[in-house]
């Protein structure tokens, strides 16, 4: 069981994906990734994150961070060394996302998830999606952003989340056809957004572990 949370840039994925998580009792895992990809990548997870947080991409920043530092790692379970080649990345990406989702019960923001774990059956994919000027608005309040700043962060991020699905998974971030719900939260607010993500998960049958009906005890 497992929620994935693809955003807008600004549409307040992360506290949503956090108020998701702490409602159902389940894990989340956001910027986790960073640290999880980066110790495979044989790096300290501040090289990646003291670099640009936002734009390029997380791949991208680390493969400007392996060729900076002329690393490289054996994966195994891919059979390939990462070198700082963006694809080769992406496939790394991929593995621990994979892994991830593996733990079951938790809530995965971004990093192309609905793409990396479609053939998932028990897995809900939402996208969050919001008005511009709620979108500039929220993140200035939560990246600590002037107004031009935002708005350069805000279209190069989603230029780049657009321009990753398109290249790694020939697939239209825009297209609503891939997630099971599309939740506008400058509308419903971000409360709201979070009611109906639980509320479906409910509807699933989905529990926190200790909901689980106990087995019963051998006469």
């Amino acid at each position: 069981m497992l929620i994935t949370i693809s955003r807008q840039y600004g549409a307040g994925g992360s506290e949503v994906a956090r108020q998701v998580a702490a409602r159902l009792g389940w894990s989340v895992i956001d910027n986790d990734i960073i640290d999880r990809v980066a110790r495979r990548a044989g790096m300290q997870p501040e090289v990646v994150a003291d670099l640009d947080e936002r734009v390029p991409g997380f791949v991208e920043r680390l493969a400007r961070a392996l060729a900076a530092s002329s690393q490289e790692l054996a994966v195994p379970e891919l059979g390939l060394v990462v070198r700082a080649p963006e694809p080769n990345l992406v496939r790394l990406t991929e593995l621990v996302v994979k892994e991830a989702a593996a733990e079951g019960r938790v809530v995965l923001v971004g990093r192309a998830a609905p793409a990396v774990l479609g053939a998932v059956a028990d897995a809900l994919h939402v996208k969050l999606v919001a008005p511009r000027a709620f979108r500039l608005q929220l993140a200035m309040e939560t990246d600590q952003l002037d107004a031009r700043t935002a708005e350069r962060v805000l279209d190069q991020t989603d230029a780049q989340r657009a321009r990753y699905h398109r290249e790694h998974y020939q697939r239209d971030w825009d297209n609503p056809i891939h997630f099971h719900m599309l939740l506008n939260t400058g509308l419903l607010g971000l409360e709201g957004a979070t009611d109906l993500i639980v509320a479906r998960a409910r509807a699933l049958g989905w529990q926190e572990a200790a909901d689980q009906p106990r087995p019963r005890p051998l006469p």
